[in-house]
């Protein structure tokens, strides 16, 4: 008998972006290099070596993010003890949403999640990086 879920990720997405605010690209891309805002890439690694990334973006993959902000991890990481706003997203805007609500139920209070993700950025033509 399969398994049924009782949410799925278009559901879980939906919950979040109640809680997170989704930027779009365009107001991404004012953000970008803004005094105090930090761009946070979610995507695996072999997403960045692939796709490129964008310069200046810190990288934290999607399943160490909630151990990177906790101050009392053994893994936290300072950018995330700072006073910034977080620009988290991922390759098209689904695991950064589900990382903002997380954050945010952490207690990060200024963190947006960019719609479309990378790959909007790409089609907007951002600054990217591929070394």
């Amino acid at each position: 008998m399969p398994l049924i879920i009782k949410k799925g990720i278009y559901q879980l997405v939906e919950e979040a972006n109640k809680i997170v605010e989704e930027v779009s690209i365009s107001e991404a891309l004012s953000l970008y290099q803004e005094e105090g805002v930090q761009f946070v890439d979610l995507r695996d690694i072999r997403e960045l070596k692939r796709e490129g990334r964008i310069p200046g973006a810190y990288h934290c993959p999607r399943g160490m993010l909630e151990f990177w902000i906790d101050p009392q991890s053994p893994y936290a990481k300072n950018i995330f003890q700072q006073d910034l706003k977080f620009v988290l997203f991922c390759g098209g805007g689904l695991r950064s949403a589900l990382a903002g609500k997380a954050a945010i139920e952490m207690g990060l209070s200024n963190v947006v999640h960019m719609h479309g993700g990378f790959s909007a950025w790409v089609t907007a033509e951002g600054s990217i990086s591929t070394s």
